[in-house]
């Protein structure tokens, strides 16, 4: 079986102990996709010893994930001090499969030091694509965590599998995903888990435009998995039999069913096999970021605008305008669709979330609630609780214990 990574030539640029080291190394990537690809640089002496140690995502650049095709990176020092004598470069090439590190491939590149004196170096990295294969430029990862496609391709997808799921081998088996939304956070747990089907369903048909998403940002169609499709369904009629599904994932999707998400948890249990996982993470309607208006200018002026202010207040302002639109992958609604999103909201909270997961039979396995800094109570929060004001994030898993019931 080929490796998903291999190495081609290694050069290595003229060492005299004292002056700038360049060490280029090209690799190719043998499959649609990889994750978290790396490489190892360690400098020995020929006895044995080693004197420096470099990593390319230590080194400045973390590649989240490379497509099929050629590359080279680049190991740069402005200047080696090294002392005279026989030296080996050992390089290896890494990435993640699953969630175990890999390495894919190595070499190892023997040099003479004839002048210098002192420590080793310290490198730098540099990653750049060749012939056709597409920039290193245009993957998302480039741009951090601000980016949409970055932000749902690995962090949600990586929240979800290992912070939340353990990475449990129940993801081997059948996934569900209510409210699966555009498709990417699926995309990224099935070509990593790589699981027996992977299934999202969402009323709206946004996932549609996955193809075109991943064209305009350096990956390929091809990239998805056959074990991966998408429905257009509801949640309070989920189209599948009793526990067919082994992991049931929901994001940011309870909180946006229209006229409330009691029959939505129900059709969850329902498919969900006993003992199986449950992911999910509802909006906090009372949190300041609860009210879904992020981007709009009047919110950021006022914390707990949507607590303070008549509803027919807060209309007026989100049909102005005045906004600072989020990179959503190209998908901007309109301020009446914004309006809709918001009027319909589920005024969820930490306590009455739980009493509703427990009384359904889900046994919590972990939880994470992130918190404002500091919650400053006017005169209109008087009646609102400390908890449902400061805490801004729920995420949690939780065993289907049904079958105790």
């Amino acid at each position: 079986m080929k490796s998903q990574l291999s190495l081609g030539e290694v050069r290595l640029g003229v060492i005299d102990g004292t002056g700038p080291v360049s060490i280029g190394v090209d690799f190719q990537v043998n499959v649609d996709i990889v994750f978290d690809v790396d490489i190892s640089l360690d400098i020995h002496r020929a006895s044995g010893e080693q004197l420096v140690h470099s990593q390319m995502r230590a080194g400045g650049c973390d590649a989240a994930w490379l497509p099929r095709g050629s590359y080279v990176a680049h190991a740069l020092t402005p200047r080696i001090v090294l002392e005279p004598g026989s030296y080996v470069a050992n390089l290896a090439l890494w990435h993640r499969d699953d969630s175990t590190e890999t390495k894919a491939d190595a070499a190892a590149l023997t040099f003479e030091v004839t002048s210098g004196g002192g420590e080793g170096p310290r490198f730098s990295w540099q990653l750049e694509s060749r012939g056709n294969t597409p920039p290193v430029s245009a993957l998302s990862w480039q741009r951090g965590e601000g980016d949409w496609f970055y932000k749902h391709f690995r962090h949600a997808a990586l929240t979800i599998t290992s912070y939340l799921l353990g990475d449990s081998d129940l993801l081997k088996g059948r996934i569900l995903d209510v409210g699966c939304g555009d498709g990417i956070t699926d995309l990224g747990i099935a070509l990593r888990k790589q699981p027996q089907e992977f299934v999202g369903i969402d009323p709206f048909p946004d996932f549609e435009r996955l193809p075109k998403i991943l064209g305009e940002r350096g990956l390929s169609p091809d990239i998805i998995p056959k074990n991966l499709r998408f429905i257009a369904a509801d949640a309070n009629d989920i189209p599948f039999p009793d526990d067919y599904f082994d992991v049931l994932v929901s994001w940011g999707s309870v909180e946006h069913m229209a006229g409330g998400y009691a029959k939505a948890l129900q059709e969850m249990r329902r498919v969900l096999k006993p003992d199986g996982l449950l992911m999910i993470a509802p909006g906090l309607y009372y949190s300041d970021v609860g009210n879904h208006m992020g981007e709009f200018r009047f919110a950021q002026r006022e914390p707990y605008v949507h607590l303070k202010r008549p509803p027919e207040w807060i209309r007026e302002q989100i049909l102005l305008g005045d906004i600072e639109p989020l990179d959503r992958c190209g998908w901007e609604p309109t301020m009446e669709q914004h309006w809709k999103f918001i009027s319909e909201l589920n005024p969820i909270t930490v306590p009455g979330f739980e009493r509703e997961l427990r009384d359904l039979g889900f046994e919590p396995w972990r939880v994470a609630l992130r918190t404002h800094d500091r919650v400053d109570y006017t005169p209109e929060l008087q009646r609102y609780s400390f908890v449902d004001l400061a805490v801004g994030e729920l995420l949690l898993s939780a065993y289907n214990r049904k079958h105790r019931f």
